[in-house]
């Protein structure tokens, strides 16, 4: 029992004690260390070392084939799925929708252009995707792995090899299969069994539709990052550990810093995720759990890559008003100020005792000061979303007669006086807040299934797996180790250099703690956004595999039962052997003929309607020409045809959002005067009503397009317990179906088919009836 805390320079005292410890040091006292081991069980070091040479060995190799069987078993279902090699380059194409086709569009524009150099520059000088305007679509778009996948394809000499998509979609799929090797990777060198890498890839495919997005959105820019971010994490783990040899400790430095980097470029919000890591961190360092001078390693690679990446994203203001950068910086000058404060006197006791706090501080406000003075517009929409969603804005009612502004920090109890009658007027609970908005991106943005809290389903699924479960048990006891640890460190205890098996203290391995803190943070955020469960489902395969396949895990917990029935240590042993593999037999039973049933199925993606759309446009619609029409619709075009857009499906830009909600009033109900005007200014010469939209039967009532534009455009009245859309003109997609005056005036039908109706834009306009 702790009586009496220990002075805070025994921490530091105990730290600096730790840092003398070189890596030579550390080399030369490994194999001494081993060699006595070796002695006292009978075992030549020789013996030994090719012991060691065949468990790496197998080891790898496993973790190898583990990555290219997921890599092979993702391109046979995804050809299952959509019969790929069947099909022509149109059909192919269409399968990529959204964002996907927009990604997938400015690839094929690199392969087309002249040179490599003359593809980049019209890239960052693009004036034919998006009607008056012209981006860079390489810095606006993260057109990275783009530029990397062409200059590959061109470079290889794969042109008379491959087709490009395939090549495309290949890269892609083999950077799924190098995710799970990390995963693997990361797992083995926590448990020091390759057993655990073995359940952490079978729980990651079994659990598929939660650990990622692969099979809706191929070419999205997380399934070009994440894998880099995992190769991080692996190498991290190995860098935290303790007594690791000079060569390996350089080896993982250098991993870190090229995926860091790497993982940065690849995807636009991947500093917000590197962030969370460095909250990790921090925590890890501040309970003196970890070596500082490795820590500020990392921070060390953060700015690195926090600069290079400003520089190399065309001067990216998004990455200088980061949290990741002030919370580093915040944590440099915090080091700095400790350093340089006289040891033992009252001011150094006071910095080491107020740390957190003053990191914390001064991360807020270099923040702050950063956004009053670095001009950026990107991502706003992102932080007013977590405004609204964490209840930190104002909001005003559905209904247009109250006019009353409410700020629902300071006037709770008046905002519950009005749910009830959003709640009558038929919209889910989940989404009530839409009652209160009326603005139509961030209501959208609060329909998104992805940016709502995770459904049942999600955790019934896990529990299924059995993941969910052992996860918990392990986190469980990692964090009650944790806490002892912490405990002992305020009580003056001092750290183990090297912890055994019999300890049982599993909670004084950094690379835990970490991982331990991470997941957390991690989960914390998949239970507030469904999308997150993409980053934390698995890291949630890796650890609990990790947890039921270590010895130490077990003989952590058997020291707090104090078991003298049977060994503690044999015991332990034996179920980091058992229990996975009664995990494994149980998994394969159940689960693998899911997989091969799933892989046998033949299923037929078709879209006929949109297959002669996209033929006629190549065959009738003039080459100039300007399509309007809702952003996933304008993405597909741009890939299939060619044709400029007035808009397009990507959400980090003000002025593609406001398009998009102007665009998309060809479903409310406006007079074909307003819808005109707002055509005309985009130039666009064609209009695309889709009967889908149109006609949408959504599940959640309010949460369709046509509600959403109701609702923002003041069209809803909510009287009785239900709701009325109100207005003196009739849906405009209906309206213009009927063909009569005035929208005949304005719009000449020229084309259509079951789900589209093409009108052009008359620049001349008859008012003849």
């Amino acid at each position: 029992m702790c009586l009496k805390p220990a002075p805070v320079s025994s921490w530091a005292a105990d730290l600096r004690q730790r840092r003398k410890q070189n890596c030579t040091e550390s080399d030369k006292m490994a194999p001494e260390e081993r060699n006595k081991e070796n002695s006292k069980l009978g075992r030549s070091p020789k013996y030994m070392l090719i012991q060691r040479f065949a468990k790496l060995f197998f080891g790898c190799l496993a973790a190898v084939t583990s990555g290219m069987m997921y890599a092979v078993y993702l391109s046979t279902y995804h050809e299952r799925k959509f019969w790929f090699s069947s099909r022509q380059e149109l059909e192919r194409e269409i399968t990529f929708q959204g964002d996907s086709a927009i990604y997938y569009s400015f690839y094929k524009e690199l392969l087309k252009a002249p040179s490599f150099e003359r593809g980049v520059y019209e890239l960052t000088h693009n004036n034919k995707t998006v009607s008056l305007k012209t981006i860079n679509a390489v810095q606006q778009m993260t057109l990275y792995p783009e530029l990397i996948a062409s200059v590959l394809y061109q470079a290889s000499g794969s042109e008379e090899v491959i087709e490009p998509v395939y090549f495309y979609i290949g890269i892609v799929f083999g950077l799924q299969g190098i995710y799970v090797t990390a995963l693997f990777v990361t797992s083995w060198v926590m448990s020091g069994t390759w057993l655990a890498g073995m359940l952490t890839v079978a729980w990651f495919i079994i659990n598929r539709t939660d650990t990622t997005r692969i099979d809706y959105s191929i070419p999205s820019r997380e399934n070009w990052a994440l894998p880099y971010f995992a190769c991080q994490v692996a190498a991290l783990t190995g860098y935290l550990k303790k007594n690791l040899s000079c060569s390996a400790e350089k080896f993982c430095y250098l991993l870190v810093s090229a995926s860091t980097y790497t993982f940065m470029m690849m995807w636009e919000y991947s500093h917000y995720l590197l962030f969370v890591q460095a909250v990790s961190l921090f925590l890890l360092d501040s309970f003196a759990l970890a070596q500082t001078e490795k820590v500020h390693e990392v921070y060390k690679i953060y700015l690195f890559s926090l600069f290079l990446g400003y520089l190399l994203q065309f001067e990216n203001s998004a990455l200088l008003v980061s949290p990741l950068l002030s919370l580093v910086a915040a944590l440099m000058l915090s080091k700095y100020l400790q350093m340089n404060v006289k040891k033992g006197t009252v001011m150094s006791r006071l910095l080491k005792m107020m740390y957190i706090y003053l990191v914390l501080t001064v991360t807020l406000t270099l923040n702050l000061l950063l956004k009053m003075f670095v001009p950026h517009k990107e991502n706003e929409h992102l932080l007013k979303f977590l405004e609204i969603k964490l209840g930190l804005n104002t909001t005003k009612l559905c209904n247009p007669a109250l006019k009353v502004v409410i700020e629902t920090n300071w006037m709770q109890l008046l905002l519950e006086s009005f749910v009830t009658k959003c709640w009558n007027c038929g919209l889910q609970h989940k989404n009530f807040k839409i009652c209160l908005l009326r603005n139509f991106t961030m209501n959208w943005l609060l329909c998104q299934e992805s940016l709502q809290a995770p459904s049942q389903d999600f955790f019934l699924r896990l529990t299924q797996s059995s993941l969910l479960p052992f996860y918990i048990l392990v986190l469980i006891i990692c964090l009650f180790s944790v806490t002892q640890v912490v405990f002992r460190r305020i009580c003056g205890e001092p750290l183990k250099e090297t912890v055994k098996l019999e300890d049982g203290r599993i909670g004084e391995r950094p690379e835990i703690v970490y991982h331990v803190i991470h997941t957390i943070l991690l989960g914390s955020l998949a239970m507030c956004l469904e999308g997150m469960k993409y980053l934390w489902t698995p890291y949630v395969c890796m650890l609990a595999a990790f947890g039921v396949c270590s010895p130490e895990l077990w003989m952590t917990l058997f020291k707090w039962l104090r078991l003298k029935a049977v060994h503690p240590i044999l015991l332990a042993l034996i179920l980091s052997m058992a229990v996975p593999t009664i995990i494994g037999f149980s998994l394969w039973k159940e689960f693998f003929p899911r997989i091969m049933t799933e892989l046998s199925e033949l299923q037929e993606f078709y879209d006929p309607d949109t297959v002669e759309l996209m033929t006629w446009i190549k065959r009738q619609a003039p080459v100039a020409a300007v399509f309007a029409g809702s952003p996933q619709l304008m993405g597909v075009i741009k890939l299939c045809t060619g044709w400029m857009v007035s808009s397009l499906p990507l959400y980090n830009d003000d002025d593609l959002l406001k398009r998009n909600e102007n665009i998309y009033q060809i479903y409310s109900k406006r007079s074909a005067e307003d819808i005109y005007k707002i055509l005309t200014s985009y130039k666009a010469n064609f209009l695309i009503i889709e009967d889908s939209i149109c006609n949408e039967v959504g599940p959640v009532r309010g949460c369709r397009v046509k509600d959403l534009l109701d609702i923002a455009n003041g069209h809803v009245v909510c009287e009785e317990g239900d709701s009325y859309a109100y207005s003196k003109y009739g849906r405009f997609c209906h309206e213009i179906k009927m063909n009569y005056s005035p929208y005949v005036n304005y719009f000449t039908r020229v084309y259509w088919n079951r789900s589209y109706f093409v009108y052009r834009i008359n620049t001349v306009i008859s008012f003849q009836s």
